[in-house]
């Protein structure tokens, strides 16, 4: 484990795994809110790297984050993923960098290492790396992992916003059920006694 690039939680060690950071305005991000309210704040923003002085933009990373506990290596959501068809995101649309994975090794891990990989929800920028392209098919990125997704979300996603017209559903969600390593969990799901769920739906249906 690369122990530099983790932050202890009491038993915990916890990583972040950024694949792209993008620009936007503030003001756009957080419709409503004036340049008098980021006023005081821009400063320790900046500090932190989630702000640019010179232009008034939140800097805004793609992250995963790594969990690790005395039992599990946890991916907490997957990111954007390279050779997906997203042409309203040109930033997004067929990605082939290698950014990702060279991050995740650079916490001390390969995708073999990967026990447990937790979906929050189902947007496309939360469950890209799920999966790869390989011989022109899509299939599951961390071979040895169970996908921890809500059975809730899943169906609400599966036919209120319809696979034909939510092209992360079929290649990067479905693809993990079909191959078997899916588990539905309910918002209370208790991993073990380290780590479980809480409810916090409203960004999406059964965000957890």
């Amino acid at each position: 484990m690369s122990a530099e690039r983790y932050r202890r939680v009491g038993d915990l060690a916890i990583a972040r795994v950024i694949e792209m950071t993008f620009s936007t305005l503030a003001q756009e991000f957080f419709p409503g809110t004036r340049d008098e309210d980021w006023a005081p704040h821009r400063e320790w923003l900046a500090a932190e790297g989630a702000y640019d002085l010179a232009t008034g933009n939140l800097l805004l990373p793609v992250q995963s984050y790594v969990v690790r506990t005395s039992r599990h290596t946890i991916l907490v959501d997957t990111c954007i993923g390279n050779d997906k068809q997203r042409t309203h995101r040109p930033a997004w649309h067929m990605k082939s960098d290698t950014t990702y994975m060279d991050n995740l090794r650079a916490v001390g891990l390969t995708c073999e290492d990967i026990d447990i990989v937790m979906c929050t929800h189902l947007h496309l920028d939360h469950v890209g790396w799920n999966t790869r392209l390989a011989d022109g098919r899509w299939v599951p990125t961390f071979p040895n992992a169970t996908y921890l997704m809500s059975g809730k979300e899943l169906e609400a996603f599966r036919y209120v916003d319809q696979p034909v017209s939510f092209p992360s559903m079929v290649d990067s969600v479905l693809p993990v059920v079909d191959a078997g390593q899916a588990h539905l969990v309910e918002s209370d799901h208790v991993i073990d006694d380290e780590v479980r769920l809480e409810p916090t739906p409203g960004h999406t249906p059964d965000h957890l």
